[in-house]
């Protein structure tokens, strides 16, 4: 997978990083990423996978701050477990992750990825409230219909 690390050290060189970390997430998580020449870089990534490449790459722990953790109140020595953390305190999968990483996708193609749409379902707008449902009817109670005549009985009384 060295295009990813190709992918993330351009995105670090170019300084896309610092106040765009949600929406990376979300395109490293979430989004294909392709080259113009229609290379695949990546079709989307675990939160385990995306966690490991941060450690590898050693992007910087204060990057946290972003996503409104504390970085110094994390286990900074188990790095997999910090970015993994990081990862799911950054909620990526929001309105507003999208949103982020549609602004992010141009400065990408810029660099030369090309970063596709959101995953069915993810859209930027919030959802419509759901109405809350109506009750069923009450059903009513059935009346059973009365005999016109009374019962004879087939039998014959005893004097």
């Amino acid at each position: 997978m060295d295009a990813i690390r190709d992918f993330l050290t351009t995105v670090r060189q170019a300084n896309l990083v610092p106040g765009n970390l949600r929406a990376l997430l979300h395109i490293l998580v979430g989004r294909k990423i392709t080259r113009p020449d229609g290379t695949v870089v990546s079709t989307g990534l675990t939160w385990r996978q995306t966690a490991s490449y941060l450690r590898l790459l050693r992007f910087e722990p204060q990057l946290a701050r972003e996503v409104n953790l504390d970085p110094d109140t994390l286990n900074i020595r188990d790095r997999d477990r910090f970015w993994y953390t990081v990862i799911a305190h950054a909620q990526i999968d929001s309105p507003a992750a999208v949103a982020e990483a549609d602004k992010l996708a141009p400065l990408l193609l810029q660099h030369g990825y090309i970063v596709g749409p959101p995953p069915a379902g993810l859209t930027q707008t919030p959802p419509r409230p759901v109405p809350s449902p109506t009750p069923p009817p009450s059903p009513t109670p059935v009346q059973k219909p009365k005999p016109s005549s009374p019962k004879t009985s087939s039998r014959k009384k005893k004097t």
